[in-house]
């Protein structure tokens, strides 16, 4: 059977009172079928809230291959050995980001729905895009609404991994895989998933190998 084309790639919920309670879904998910990487991304908590966080569930990711990153920060990931960082629009520059991470790490930005700002990352040196949001999101306003054309201009013309975000369930997936993004990043499609996230990897990793 040939490897499906996307994999998925977590995001975390914006809040974490516990993250060792929080650690139990991490597990499930990672037990449900292939995740490619995990995003910590904590938003209007202090560092220590971070950093616990990551000790927490640096760890968990690293010990079955799935790569750990720091969302906005790349001081932390550096500190924190973390996988890669990713940044957004409002961020540091790439080139800030990357100087801080040194050459080991990856960096992903978000180019939303710019092409512009998409072709500048890989020139610049990114890992990867992230575009989006393809559709409502239960835990981001959504102030760039972008087209799944945008996925397959990119997607026919570079080499650079895409990442689809915004929204995305197991339900509504299937026009972005088929578009051709390389990674669907996904929050609540997984941790609010009905039947928990174990079964949502599960769910999500059965849409790929479905193709």
């Amino acid at each position: 059977m040939a490897t499906p084309s996307t994999r998925l790639y977590l995001i975390s919920p914006e809040r974490m009172e516990h993250p060792a309670i929080f650690a139990d879904d991490l597990r499930a998910a990672l037990d449900g079928g292939d995740v490619a990487a995990f995003q910590l991304r904590l938003k209007d908590v202090d560092d220590a809230a971070i950093v616990r966080a990551a000790d927490t569930l640096r760890p968990i990711c690293q010990q079955r291959g799935v790569a750990f990153f720091m969302n906005d920060r790349p001081d932390l990931a550096a500190k924190l050995d973390c996988d890669g960082v990713h940044i957004g629009q409002d961020d540091m520059p790439y080139a800030e980001a990357r100087r801080i991470v040194g050459p080991e790490r990856q960096v992903g930005v978000t180019a939303k729905a710019s092409r512009h700002l998409a072709m500048a990352a890989p020139e610049a040196g990114a890992d990867y895009v992230a575009f989006g949001a393809f559709f409502p999101s239960s835990t981001k306003t959504v102030t760039t609404p972008a087209d799944l054309e945008i996925i397959e201009w990119w997607s026919g013309l570079m080499e650079v991994p895409c990442v689809a975000i915004g929204g995305i369930t197991v339900e509504n997936c299937r026009p972005v895989i088929a578009a051709g993004a390389d990674f669907l990043a996904v929050a609540g499609g997984v941790w609010n998933y009905p039947t928990g996230p174990q079964a949502a990897v599960r769910a999500f990793n059965e849409v790929f190998r479905a193709g």
